[in-house]
């Protein structure tokens, strides 16, 4: 069709397709949420927890970069599930992938809020603590205005947030392991510091590792601007790899230097230190410079992070709708700005709807850690998946290039890895060789059955696709570039 828009070819290279992808991880809102959250279950062990979460994710980079060289599409990991496995498993992994996406904006945007009106409150105790939906709210309708304005805008933008954040932590980082001098030690990288209540050992380690996979998630999120960036068969796989091992090099030492200064056998408290923002009090005693440098950081990347996440769900939610897969409304895109226009006004709606909902019915602390575990649960089958469509696309459709270590056992290493956080965030226990899972508490167990239950929908909306229209389905696996 001659009016026909389509996504912008070309518009972005390779820096800030890297950036995409850290902008998606959120360095700083992990480091000063994310990872903390595993405190109370891992306790001064919480090094060894992002050690472990690291490996699973960097053997899956690997894995999906080796996917991503040959096939190029917005539609990323459901379209790589889709030829690498069975198009069938393709959609699904968009519906759950979508589902993954949109919960990163009011993930982000909860933290925002308690992070911003918690140090507000703490610096002017006349200004409400309380106020946290403001700021929730202000800052999802910047993040779907970037989005509209063009992929050019977001990514840049992101670029210049994400070397921010990275700064300031990287420095931080490097003045508290300093200081901490003698007590420094290198036995935070075993379980002997996992001490929380009804968490010890390999069980606490297992448990935080949900939440230092929750800060890794989104280390793929270059892959659906394959077919807005330049040359992506190659700047897609360099830029998941590079942003991965950066920021699990910085993640690892972050938490180290947390620990260190903290105390590793007081740590499971950490979480909850300072009103849940454990990091401003631990900048505050390096200096308030420093205060201010981290809260800038935590909420630029609070920003970047949202920014990016919307960015791989309305490519995501664009990819399926121009097929059919999803209603086709969502392959709509603006004239202007080349954007996918309806996809930006769901993520408005929904991401609204969740933080504010889910915050206002229990905390926005609490909130942000129900939408966690739900996000976790489903990223962690997503990028299982992945690992088994690289062996499948190299056993099906590259045998020629087929190596047993790049495209089976690094596949079967990811996933190995990524098996404990699975369990531990679903709650499956009494399992014969699984007694290191611990069940995670209520409400943050709720997420789980939210998640089952939106499988099941899209579970039902295929079935009827493959009777009505099974051409539908056959076009997940369709590459566009």
């Amino acid at each position: 069709m001659q009016n026909e828009v389509h996504l912008e070819k070309n518009a972005i290279g390779l820096r800030e397709v890297v950036f995409q992808s850290i902008c998606s991880m959120a360095p700083g809102a992990a480091i000063a949420a994310s990872i903390p959250f595993g405190s109370p279950f891992a306790g001064g062990a919480l090094p060894l927890a992002v050690i472990f979460a690291f490996i699973g994710i960097f053997f899956t980079a690997a894995s999906i970069g080796q996917l991503a060289k040959h096939i190029p599409a917005a539609g990323s990991v459901a379209t790589y599930s889709a030829i690498g496995l069975r198009p069938w498993v393709g959609y699904l992994v968009g519906w759950a992938y979508a589902a993954v996406e949109i919960l990163i904006v009011p993930l982000v945007m909860l933290q925002l809020g308690f992070t911003v009106a918690g140090e507000w409150h703490n610096e002017s105790k006349g200004f409400p603590a309380n106020s946290w939906w403001v700021f929730t709210t202000l800052g999802t309708l910047l993040i779907v205005y970037l989005g509209w304005r063009g992929v050019k805008t977001s990514a840049k933008v992101g670029t210049w947030l994400g070397f921010f954040e990275i700064a300031v932590f990287a420095i931080l980082t490097v003045v508290l392991i300093v200081k901490a001098g003698s007590h420094n030690t290198l036995s935070v990288f075993t379980p002997s510091h996992a001490n929380a209540t009804g968490f010890h050992g390999w069980s606490g380690v297992f448990a935080g590792s949900i939440f230092t996979l929750l800060a890794f998630s989104g280390f793929e999120a270059a892959a659906p601007l394959a077919e807005e960036s330049e040359n992506p068969r190659r700047n897609v796989p360099r830029a998941i790899m590079t942003a991965t091992i950066c920021i699990g090099i910085l993640y690892t030492l972050s938490t180290y230097a947390a620990v260190v200064t903290f105390g590793p056998d007081k740590f499971k408290d950490f979480a909850a230190f300072n009103g849940g923002a454990p990091w401003d009090a631990v900048a505050k005693g390096v200096g308030y410079f420093f205060f201010v440098l981290v809260l800038l950081a935590v909420i630029n990347s609070t920003i970047a992070n949202a920014n990016a996440g919307a960015n791989v769900f309305t490519r995501t939610a664009y990819a399926f709708g121009r097929i059919g897969a999803f209603p086709k409304s969502f392959g709509q895109l603006d004239p202007k700005h080349k954007t996918p226009k309806v996809a930006l006004v769901w993520q408005l709606v929904l991401g609204l709807v969740i933080g504010l909902g889910l915050g206002a019915k229990y905390t926005p602390q609490t909130a942000f850690g129900i939408v966690a575990t739900g996000l976790v649960v489903v990223v962690v089958i997503v990028y299982m998946v992945a690992n088994i469509a690289c062996i499948g696309y190299y056993a099906k459709h590259r045998k020629d290039e087929r190596h047993p270590v790049l495209h089976i056992l690094v596949p079967l290493i990811g996933t190995l890895f990524l098996l404990p956080a699975f369990f531990n965030a679903a709650g499956i226990t009494g399992v014969p060789g699984l007694g290191f899972v611990a069940k995670i508490p209520a409400p943050l167990s709720y997420a789980v059955y939210f998640m089952a239950a939106w499988m099941v929908v899209g579970l039902v909306v295929m079935l009827v696709l493959r009777k009505r229209n099974p051409q539908v389905i056959e076009e997940v696996a369709k590459v566009h570039v």
